[in-house]
């Protein structure tokens, strides 16, 4: 809005408005939009919540110091929401499609998990959704953003080939080109891609979740993600950096940058009030929205296969489950005293405190690691 305002509309008029078509510069001015929106509203949202009742649940079968946590405000991803989006629609070109995709994206996953919390506040007790209830809406989320950006391969401004990490010659297209000869099988075609776009999503959000336990672990942890998202986004976008880097170049992408400074303005703005000892918990409503934007961001930049990566400590905080379920089923046994991983670590005896400051730093190095694959190829 801004942009089209002060550079479209403005510039001829006042030339040192040329600035505002800098993408570093609009970038910049998202994430402190994000962060002072978090920031001013956030006292605002967690006063409402407590007007309203809108308290954690905590599972009894969790670490008993975690009780005390109990009627700490929930549903604090409204905040997150909030201050991802509007920065981004008053800063970004909101003629570029790939940022339209971005918002509905976190917006989608938002309403998912606002309808679990809202669930379980009615309810008043951990449980919201069904688990075939949540996972089919973030599947059909998920078939609406392939949808979007098959149609955007259409009409050229979209690739479905894999970047792969290391192998720059290898690009494997998720579109069955031999299906497309035929009119009736053609939808068949995309249903690899579709698939795809679908785990990545849904695990992305899911897994976001589940880390999403100890006072401000999953959002640290964003912010980590966004920002190494922020700057692959960058240089997929820019003609120099992706030639040099031998990146699929897609220019119109290079706009998510605004999208992914606003999502590292808003959660530094959030972990101002949800660092230990919390005075608010994002609820579902905020993890799901944070994981379907991770993992939206990842697919439209050709990163999917360097999300693992990018979101390291989510992957084993979802391993962990799966590790812990499956091993349970198959053995009677468990693997970790408690999963997901960081409970694990507080039944050994180490404190929140230790634990979120170590999994940030695991959570840094993946991201490193991940941003040194551009050249290691």
């Amino acid at each position: 809005m801004l942009y089209w305002l002060l550079y479209l509309k403005l510039f001829h008029y006042f030339p040192p408005f040329r600035i505002f078509r800098y993408l570093t510069f609009r970038t910049a001015f998202a994430s402190l939009t994000a962060l002072f929106t978090g920031l001013i509203v956030g006292p605002l949202v967690i006063n409402r919540l407590r007007e309203f009742q809108i308290s954690q649940y905590i599972r009894e079968e969790g670490p008993k110091a975690h009780q005390k946590k109990a009627g700490t405000p929930t549903m604090g991803g409204l905040l997150i929401v909030i201050s991802i989006v509007v920065p981004t629609l008053l800063w970004a070109d909101l003629s570029n499609r790939f940022v339209w995709i971005a918002v509905f994206a976190t917006c989608a996953f938002g309403a998912i998990g606002f309808a679990d919390d809202y669930t379980k506040v009615v309810n008043r007790r951990n449980l919201g959704l069904t688990a075939k209830a949540k996972l089919g809406l973030q599947v059909l989320a998920s078939i609406l953003v392939a949808v979007a950006l098959i149609a955007m391969q259409n009409v050229g401004i979209y690739s479905t080939r894999l970047q792969v990490p290391f192998f720059k010659q290898f690009q494997p297209d998720l579109v069955v080109d031999r299906l497309l000869q035929h009119p009736g099988l053609w939808p068949l075609a995309f249903l690899p891609f579709v698939g795809f776009v679908v785990i990545v999503l849904v695990g992305s959000s899911n897994a976001v979740n589940l880390t999403d336990g100890l006072d401000g672990l999953a959002i640290g942890c964003t912010v980590i993600s966004a920002g190494a998202l922020a700057v692959l986004t960058y240089v997929s976008g820019h003609a120099t950096f992706s030639t040099y880097l031998e990146l699929q170049r897609m220019p119109q992408v290079g706009e998510l940058t605004i999208f992914c400074g606003a999502m590292v303005g808003a959660s530094i703005g959030f972990l101002w009030y949800n660092a230990h000892p919390a005075e608010v918990f994002m609820g579902d409503v905020g993890s799901l929205a944070l994981g379907g934007a991770i993992g939206t961001v990842a697919v439209m930049i050709k990163q999917e296969l360097l999300l693992p990566f990018i979101g390291g400590v989510f992957v084993i905080e979802a391993l962990s489950v799966i590790l812990q379920v499956g091993s349970y089923k198959l053995r009677k046994k468990r693997i970790f005293k408690m999963a997901p991983i960081h409970h694990h670590f507080e039944l050994l005896g180490w404190s929140e405190s230790k634990i979120i400051v170590r999994f940030w730093i695991a959570s840094l190095v993946f991201a490193l690691f991940a941003l040194t694959t551009l050249k290691l190829r």
